[in-house]
């Protein structure tokens, strides 16, 4: 990928390949890109399960966010544990649901 792309990474994405006081990414790039439509790409795909589970298991948006959440959190999940966060904040967008806060192992 050259740096012609026109596509645009959120700040909020990028924001995952900042250190604290820093305004240049720790990552090139091809791979901030790579790795961002991956996880556009993951919320995107699991907007109707977690409308499923909302409707199937009668829980709240925030309960069926915290059970993605978990499961992206898995080691084989493919995501970071920032990225997980990213998705999960995403999906909560996509889905028109009220974002929800850091979340935390329970």
């Amino acid at each position: 990928m050259t740096d012609d792309s026109q596509l645009i990474i959120p700040p909020s994405f990028l924001a995952l390949y900042l250190a604290p006081h820093s305004t240049r990414p720790n990552a090139p790039r091809e791979v901030i890109t790579g790795r961002y439509e991956f996880c556009e790409d993951l919320a995107t795909l699991l907007t109707e399960h977690a409308a499923e589970i909302k409707s199937s298991l009668h829980v709240t948006d925030d309960d069926v966010l915290q059970r993605v959440w978990r499961g992206l959190c898995a080691p084989d999940s493919g995501v970071t544990a920032a990225e997980a966060q990213w998705v999960v904040n995403r999906l909560a967008e996509l889905l028109g649901w009220p974002l929800p806060g850091e979340m935390a192992p329970g």
